[in-house]
């Protein structure tokens, strides 16, 4: 949830709206849709049917984007950068998502290399704000 300036809080879907388990099952982004959506530490994730709803509350921590959704590169290099749903990999059975195409060839350079430098961060800036870092 967002809160928008008046103080309302707004529900801002996961990966733009993309449906999680379609990375994994179909093999590219897929746009999922409000009649198919579940909620996983704070976010809320659309999906493009039941099935794939039903495998992703299933096993979550499968499916759901590493970093909480933000850029794997920025995260390796102590920041949170939004991050494009079309700029993404599976590597090892965890989905990572980049900012841009830029950036992930950046990314590719080292993959294995920026994962742990990630990993290794993402614990000290989880929680902070991404304009604090």
């Amino acid at each position: 949830m967002t809160k928008h300036a008046s103080g309302v809080e707004i529900a801002t879907p996961a990966l733009g709206g993309y449906d999680p388990v379609a990375y994994f099952e179909v093999g590219r982004p897929v746009q999922g849709n409000g009649f198919h959506t579940a909620n996983y530490q704070g976010a809320t994730y659309l999906f493009a049917n039941k099935d794939h709803k039903a495998k992703f509350e299933a096993n979550p921590e499968m499916y759901a984007p590493q970093y909480g959704g933000y850029c794997a590169y920025g995260v390796a290099v102590g920041k949170k950068f939004f991050s494009d749903p079309h700029r993404w990999k599976i590597v090892g059975g965890k989905l990572y998502l980049n900012l841009d195409e830029n950036i992930q060839e950046k990314w590719n350079q080292d993959v294995p290399g920026y994962i742990a430098k990630a990993d290794s961060n993402w614990t000290e800036i989880e929680h902070k704000n991404p304009a604090d870092l």
